[in-house]
């Protein structure tokens, strides 16, 4: 939506009010909202981008009311609120009529209400658009989306965006990758802009959200010729005594999802999230299908292009193997997969669009991630927000922990001081997405090695972690004193099995492993959940970790395995241990469908 600056402040003030004084001092009072200490490791500067460039910017804006959305979200989404009555226990089915009218859980907002609640104040709109109107930005380039919590500026030349933001835009490339960004090390804002804008993107993110490993085709030929599971369904566990085969049957059977067939697919949807315009194609998934689920042979999806930029050429690995185990894991409940092109801020780019539908996707998977480090504080918070939103929107949205056990190495922070430390991941860290780990083995799982975890350094630890971290820590001791933040957001919640995921891609058979395999798993089972509330008049699911941290008779803790063998060794140390309880590699357990449908049965 655009609009045009004046009749922007006319609605915002109610009268045409132009500030009396020159406003061209409060403009060239810059302060610095951001900057590293140097380039990020792994990138080096390639030099200036060709004349004429543009970029697309977005920027915050502090909502009026700062902590409306998430009492909201909470209400919604914590069974036990005790807003809900006077006593949170209430807030079930086996109390009065009258009692339920006062429990909003499950009674997710529309689009408009979320927008209501993240809105700026009108004199922060008015403020931010006269500082665009000064620098010459015109207002068709200006959108604003939920409320005007977010502004994206449109096509803006580098060198006017270098000279709104006290920055110097400069091509970087990954020394791995050779994926080539446009970046600032550093930005400003005015002075009198700081308490209004929270954030700017793209600026001093640089961290490429790419996590697949791919098996060596090689090893997929093996697997190819040991393969000993039909098209009908029979289960065989392992090709070896230490190779077990994930395949869509074998994931049904371990949690428990077997016997369940979805019966509200018309009001039923599971997304899946790819970035870097990843994209899977319906031939391999018409394949896959084929060998792994042949009642569902017929299954498709939807391929929703998210952005301007044009898909790639090839399809990828990474979008293959998750749309297909969410269709097998689900079918026949509709998919619909989102491809986020690169070069640009893709989860928030994912995020605002999908916010802007009227209709979302009731469970969403995502299995990329990065460093919690190489994004900068306020623009993870501002994301991390945006997921709030989804949830609040009645949308599960889970995210993969990563495959880096506590971090990958050499682990240094990058502040300038050369400390060591434990990298936590985003968006797992965040505290409105459930991260999913990584486990191994069927008998009993152990956590996997691999299975990043452990506690963030942006956002703090919900109240309802409590009692299932505090213990962890407890037992813990001094180990690890001051390589992480022991007050602070733990994960993963969940985990399932991350290795050996046999799929098709370019007609050829691959296996697959990492978190980026368990979360799609994990998603399967949410979703099904979902399916079961709605086929009974009930709401999803949305936010689930309130429900999952709840450990009385209608929280999801019955329902899970606890996993208490293994680690996730990283940073030169062995990691954290899988111990009774929560634990950062494998939070808190694995899902078991059957018992967890049992429990959401009792849930209002």
């Amino acid at each position: 939506m655009h609009y045009n600056w004046l009749s922007v402040l006319s609605v915002l003030t109610g009268s045409l009010f132009i500030l009396a004084t020159p406003l061209s001092p409060l403009w060239d009072d810059m302060k610095v909202k951001h900057a590293w200490h140097t380039v990020p490791a792994n990138w080096e500067i390639l030099g200036h981008p060709p004349v004429g460039t543009t970029i697309n910017l977005y920027l915050a804006l502090k909502p009026h009311r700062e902590d409306a959305l998430i009492d909201a979200l909470y209400e919604v989404s914590d069974p036990r609120h005790p807003k809900h009555v006077l006593s949170a226990t209430f807030c079930a089915p086996m109390y009065s009529f009258v009692l339920l009218l006062r429990c909003r859980y499950g009674l997710h907002l529309s689009k408009d209400q979320v927008a209501e609640l993240v809105a700026p104040h009108s004199d922060t709109l008015e403020l931010v658009y006269s500082w665009l109107e000064h620098h010459g930005v015109p207002s068709s380039s200006v959108s604003m989306t939920h409320g005007g919590s977010w502004l994206t500026l449109t096509g803006i030349p580098v060198i006017q965006a270098n000279d709104l933001l006290g920055a110097s835009y400069r091509v970087y490339q990954h020394a791995e990758t050779k994926d080539r960004i446009l970046r600032t090390v550093g930005y400003a804002l005015p002075a009198v802009l700081h308490g209004h804008v929270r954030t700017v993107a793209p600026t001093t993110y640089f961290g490429s959200p790419r996590t697949p490993q791919q098996t060596p085709r090689n090893h997929a030929s093996r697997a190819a010729a040991a393969l000993a599971e039909s098209a009908s369904g029979e289960v065989v566990k392992s090709l070896s005594s230490r190779m077990i085969l994930s395949t869509p049957s074998y994931l049904r059977h371990l949690y428990n999802m077997m016997e369940y067939v979805p019966a509200a697919t018309l009001q039923n949807t599971l997304g899946v999230a790819g970035y870097f315009g990843d994209y899977p194609r319906q031939e391999d998934l018409t394949t896959f299908m084929e060998n792994y689920r042949s009642d569902g042979a017929t299954a498709t999806f939807s391929l929703i292009q998210v952005g301007d930029e044009a898909l790639p050429n090839e399809p990828n690995h990474e979008a293959s193997s998750n749309i297909q185990y969410t269709a097998a894991l689900t079918y026949p409940t509709p998919q619909t997969f989102y491809s986020t092109p690169n070069g640009e801020e893709s989860y928030l780019v994912w995020a605002n669009y999908v916010l802007a539908q009227q209709d979302i996707p009731q469970t969403i998977s995502t299995s990329y991630g990065g460093d919690e480090q190489d994004f900068n504080e306020a623009y993870a918070i501002e994301v991390c927000r945006l997921f709030a939103m989804l949830g609040a929107r009645g949308a599960s949205v889970l995210y993969g922990s990563g495959n880096d056990g506590v971090g990958r190495r050499p682990c240094i922070v990058n502040d300038g001081t050369g400390r060591v430390q434990f990298l936590p991941m985003f968006p797992a860290s965040c505290p409105f997405v459930t991260a999913v780990g990584g486990t191994i083995s069927d008998g009993p799982e152990v956590g996997a090695p691999l299975s990043s975890g452990g506690f963030s350094n942006y956002f703090k630890r919900p109240d309802f972690q409590d009692r299932a971290v505090l213990p962890f820590l407890q037992n813990l001791g001094n180990r690890y004193n001051g390589l992480y933040n022991a007050t602070s957001r733990g994960f993963p919640d969940l985990a399932a099995q991350a290795y050996n995921y046999p799929f098709i891609f370019k007609g050829e058979l691959y296996l697959t492993q990492g978190t980026s395999c368990s979360v799609p798993t994990v998603a399967g089972v949410i979703s099904l959940l979902n399916d079961y509330r709605l086929s009974k008049g009930k709401h999803v699911l949305g936010w689930l970790n309130p429900w999952l941290y709840s450990d009385d008779e209608n929280g999801a803790i019955g329902g899970l395995n606890d996993i208490i063998m293994g680690s996730n060794p990283g940073c030169n140390t062995a990691g954290f241990n899988a111990i009774v309880g929560w634990d950062p590699v494998t939070g808190l357990g694995t899902p078991d469908f059957g018992k967890l449908l049992q429990i959401i049965d009792r849930l209002p």
